[in-house]
């Protein structure tokens, strides 16, 4: 199991913390997701085996907001 932090930007509200979390969630290898409002940070814990960087980047932009890095 790996971690990775993502550095989300354009959430707003609990709204948008919702749509983040249910997007990296509905990724096959990710088994939890924590999103952080004030900091625009998603930890997620994920099996490398199933799921990338880019996959979790894409389901975050499709639902309208921006990756700009991990760490």
């Amino acid at each position: 199991m790996a971690k990775t932090t993502l550095d989300v930007k354009g959430m707003m509200g609990e709204h948008c913390r919702l749509r983040v979390t249910k997007a990296l969630e509905g990724l096959d290898g990710v088994s939890a997701v924590s999103v952080d409002l004030k900091s625009g940070h998603a930890d997620v814990d994920f099996d490398e085996k199933k799921v990338q960087y880019d996959k979790m980047k894409a389901a975050v932009e499709d639902q309208g907001y921006n990756v700009v890095g991990q760490h």
